[in-house]
């Protein structure tokens, strides 16, 4: 709205006449406003002309919108050609091509363009073969080539290219080759001469070269000397196809000297696509050619660049590695040290100017130069590595490692950022000199800009690597002691990217961080990363995030040799994760158990993490529950039989239990399948034990067998002593030949040591084995198999503590002064959410039962 007049001003509630005019302006301009809405409505009688009879086909319907319909009806018909050509080439070849060409003359630029992005997918779709397009659509094609719009041109030009590569000699000949002599006179446009030039650099790949030297030189010659300098760089940009499909000898005689009176024209983009082009064809030419021929032309270029407009820099400073790279080897002595300063001042091209003026100060051309400098030394910082090799990596410290320190501290973000990628090449290629760049390294790494750390973390792992193993001081023991910054850099840059919203940085970063077992102390990993790994998996809202942290973690402690330090970590995951609060940390439990699948042993995951996984089969929220259906086959997969038998059972009982009491549609829906999937499992076995028992069951009596069998319910593992102690008293039952009386004696005994065991219960807290009593409701909904303690829980039990007494069943108690026990011997079970509560605010039991099997 117009601002208040002067009376409306002076009085607030004043409703003059003034004021009431400039309301009604206003009002005015809104109408106006409004109008262009009102205008796009369509009327009934617009409504009925757009409107098509359902019932015709889609040929038919097509016919009809290009015949009498509107412009946006054609181009909607154009665009769908290809589905008609797919669905019925003959009939959209006969009553459908024909409309759209009659369309097409009349056109306008965004039917033109719909109809060339239409015919080339025609050719790519392969609807039709190669003969039946040439002859439905390369005339059209051709005849819109030289259209009045230059966009409209160049999209017919690029279908036209691409059928170029697929269309046979003879029609090339006979439809674009020979009408291509008459275009490519001076006669003819300046934009049919540009098409006859990018055409010709496209047929000299589908010719021999004699054919090529007959019929497409003189044509190329003409056009190299046309009267338009636009012409003559289009014609000089083509030469480099042209010297691929002629060869070395015609290139030689025929290319190299247009290309050398192309660099002393007059037009400055000219002499700039024949350097260019020179710069790419240095291959094909001998070290006669270059030295004689290419190096004095390159050498006045350069020379004369400062002197020229700043995109002659821009196109010098990218293709100088390759310049250099090529020139290798015939340069003096005088020529390398010049074309290295030359490559210096390019570097700091711009840097010498004040750069404490306001932008919004600076005049527009000013501004411009600055952006081209700015391009200059980004393409600088790209051929840094190229550089190195012509200095000789021996001599970067000398010559190099000022223009480095330069490219790495440049206040423009783009440089930075182009270093920053070549990092890595850089550290190749100085090998055993890389302790060179470590304060670089450094630098990077606490760069303000997150795009900066993001190009330099790709190949972080690598440089770390060459970082701690290159130089003189690349003992293993020492990992990166010579670089005292490395870990608060690294932990400043997580923090940066974590406090920014480019989370997919911060993912990667994570990600990378995996590698610092392999260069730094596990103590540094265990103070500075392993805490913040928990934290992010505990607070951070980005699951990509979080998993990531996850997987970082579990190598941390996968590389961890401490006990004391593991079995922390291990606690932590378990309690804050598995046994925690929120749901969502018991779902990023089960994403560690996966990664704890892939990452350790299958005996590690049995050992710790088996029972506490099977355990959220309990868990009151479904979307958990479903998770752990998902992570089933995996953790069925960690299994050995016979050693692990007893957490096959356990497995087996989760199972059932959530086919017989799961509540949730979903979830019992995944629990069908993923029990479908466990049946066709295959189970390993472990066929080192299956022999050790059946020798030891064939050369034994019944009574050893029987006690062996013993120790097997008992759990036992690799670590477990093979023989059980001698003061737990055990009922050895005797062979198959004994009396009844026996037999009953032995019943008597198991039957007795059943119901100790189905008394008794371990705490889920690994820290101390608590007493608790088990509800006969939760007996009989699920009993676990026998299953005893592995040797790190059976530490301080005593004879007293574990004996069964036939006279006494009463729970014994259970301590234990380690602060984690092994399940993969042990089996745990959670109090039955029914009668238990919530199982966010209650901490899970497991509950240490017989197995009532045969001995």
């Amino acid at each position: 709205m117009h601002p208040p007049s002067p009376a409306a001003a002076a009085a607030v509630m004043d409703f003059s006449q003034n004021s009431l005019f400039g309301y009604m302006e206003d009002l005015q301009e809104l109408t106006i406003i409004e109008r262009p809405v009102r205008r796009s409505l369509k009327t009934p009688e617009e409504i009925e002309r757009l409107t098509v009879d359902e019932d015709l086909s889609d040929i038919e319907r097509a016919v009809y919108l290009l015949s009498a319909g509107q412009d946006i009806q054609g181009t909607s018909v154009i665009a769908n050609l290809p589905f008609l050509m797919r669905q019925n080439p003959a009939e959209t070849l006969r009553r459908v091509l024909p409309k759209v060409r009659e369309a097409l003359h009349v056109a306008g630029v965004e039917m033109q363009l719909t109809a060339a992005v239409s015919f080339l997918t025609i050719l790519q779709d392969e609807s039709v073969s190669v003969h039946t397009y040439a002859h439905s659509f390369l005339q059209v094609i051709l005849l819109h080539l030289e259209h009045r719009d230059a966009g409209v041109s160049n999209a017919w030009l690029e279908t036209l290219l691409s059928v170029i590569e697929v269309l046979p000699k003879d029609t090339l000949r006979h439809e674009i080759l020979n009408p291509l002599v008459s275009k490519a006179q001076l006669s003819q446009t300046v934009q049919s001469r540009l098409v006859s030039c990018k055409i010709l650099g496209k047929l000299t790949n589908k010719f021999d070269a004699l054919a090529i030297k007959r019929e497409i030189l003189p044509l190329v010659k003409s056009l190299c000397q046309d009267v338009e300098y636009e012409v003559r760089s289009c014609m000089c940009r083509q030469l480099e196809n042209i010297a691929q499909g002629i060869g070395t000898e015609l290139t030689k005689s025929v290319v190299l000297p247009e290309l050398i009176e192309l660099s002393r024209d007059e037009g400055s983009s000219v002499r700039l696509a024949a350097f260019e082009t020179l710069v790419n064809l240095l291959d094909i030419f001998d070290t006669d050619d270059r030295s004689q021929t290419i190096l004095p032309v390159v050498k006045s270029f350069c020379e004369k660049s400062f002197k020229a407009d700043e995109s002659i820099l821009i196109s010098l400073s990218f293709h100088l590695g390759k310049l250099c790279h090529g020139l290798y080897g015939i340069f003096t002595p005088d020529q390398h040290l010049r074309f290295l300063e030359f490559y210096k001042k390019l570097c700091t091209l711009g840097l010498q100017q004040e750069n404490g003026h306001n932008e919004n100060q600076i005049p527009p051309q000013i501004l411009e130069q600055e952006k081209k400098y700015i391009s200059v030394r980004k393409n600088c910082a790209y051929n840094f590595p190229a550089m190195i090799v012509f200095v000789d990596p021996k001599n970067f410290h000398m010559e190099l490692y000022s223009t480095f320190f330069c490219l790495c501290h440049d206040p423009e973000v783009p440089v930075r950022y182009t270093i920053a990628i070549c990092f890595y090449e850089v550290s190749k290629l100085l090998n055993s000199g890389v302790y060179l760049i470590h304060k670089e390294l450094i630098t990077l790494l606490q760069d303000e800009s997150l795009e900066v750390l993001d190009a330099l973390i790709d190949h972080l792992p690598e440089i770390l690597e060459l970082m701690s193993t290159g130089g003189e001081s690349s003992v293993q023991e020492n990992k990166l002691s010579s670089l005292p910054d490395l870990v608060p850099a690294l932990t400043a840059a997580e923090q940066r990217a974590a406090a920014s919203l480019k989370w997919r940085t911060h993912e990667k970063l994570l990600q990378k961080y995996a590698c610092l077992p392999q260069v730094i102390s596990s103590d540094q990993i265990y103070y500075r990363f392993l805490q913040r790994m928990f934290t992010i998996m505990m607070t951070n809202n980005v699951l990509p995030v979080q998993k990531a942290a996850s997987r970082t973690l579990c190598i941390f402690l996968r590389y961890n040799r401490k006990q004391e330090q593991r079995h922390e970590v291990i606690q932590k995951l378990i309690e804050q994760l598995g046994q925690g609060k929120s749901y969502w940390n018991r779902l990023r439990f089960l994403d560690t158990c996966e990664f704890i699948i892939e990452i350790f042993s299958k005996s590690f995951f049995c050992k710790y993490f088996f029972l506490p996984a099977i355990e959220l089969t309990h868990d009151p929220v479904a979307n958990v529950r479903m998770k752990l259906c998902y992570l089933l086959p995996k953790v069925k997969s960690t299994l050995k039989i016979p050693a692990d038998k007893h957490l096959l059972q356990q497995l087996e009982m989760c199972v059932r239990k959530l086919l017989c009491q799961e509540k949730d549609k979903d979830v019992l829906a995944i629990v069908r399948r993923t029990v479908l999937e466990l049946d066709r499992m295959e189970m390993s076995m472990d066929a080192e034990q299956l022999e050790k028992e059946k020798q030891q069951n064939d050369g034994r009596p019944m009574s050893d067998k029987t006690f062996e069998k013993k120790q097997f319910v008992l759990g036992r593992d690799s670590k477990t002593p093979t023989s059980l102690p001698k003061n737990i008293p055990i009922s050895v039952p005797g062979s198959s030949s004994a009396t009844p009386s026996t037999s009953k004696e032995i019943k008597k005994s198991k039957l007795i040591r059943s119901q100790s065991f189905n008394n008794q219960a371990f705490h889920a807290k690994y820290g101390n084995l608590d007493k608790c009593t088990t509800s006969k409701s939760s007996t009989a909904a699920y009993t676990p198999s026998v299953s005893g303690l592995s040797k790190t829980s059976m530490i301080s039990l005593t004879d007293d503590s574990f004996r069964m007494r036939n006279t006494n069943s009463t729970p014994s108690s259970f301590s234990s002064n380690t602060s984690l026990p092994s399940t993969s011997r042990g089996t745990g079970n959670s109090v039955d959410p029914k009668s238990s509560g919530s199982k966010d605010t209650q901490p899970r039991k497991a509950t240490l039962k017989s197995r009532k099997s045969n001995p």
